[in-house]
């Protein structure tokens, strides 16, 4: 069989696999959170969320509110140099996130049933 009809098969066999994962996985919900990254913020997404005081009068001050933090923890930067990820109770993880001229940093403590926000930072740019 020549080189040409070898790649013929496997390029229709392919696109027949790909057709149907796309009929078969469509309407469910399906995500593909291999990195870190993204591992880590659907771990804390799909816990109870508690908010310290201190974490709340700052998003208060910059006239902000908790749906900042969801949207956060929907595509936020997590710095893993500045997150303690070691702990045999709850890690603690800083994720960050630019909104328009501002930048909201959080501390989150990510326990086994629940995610703190422990501390909240804006800095303006």
């Amino acid at each position: 069989m020549k080189l040409t009809h070898r790649f013929a098969y496997f390029s229709g066999g392919f696109l027949l696999g790909i057709l149907l994962l796309f009929f078969i996985l469509s309407g469910k919900k399906t995500s593909c959170d291999y990195g870190p990254e993204s591992r880590t913020l659907k771990n804390i997404r799909n816990k109870e969320r508690a908010f310290t005081e201190e974490s709340l009068r700052v998003l208060r001050e910059n006239k902000m509110d908790t749906s900042a933090v969801s949207n956060l923890l929907v595509d936020g930067d997590v710095i893993f140099s500045q997150s303690i990820t070691n702990l045999d109770s709850c890690n603690q993880y800083v994720i960050e996130k630019k909104f328009s001229e501002k930048t909201l940093k959080i501390r989150i403590e990510n326990c086994n049933k629940t995610a703190t926000v422990s501390n909240a930072e804006v800095i303006q740019k």
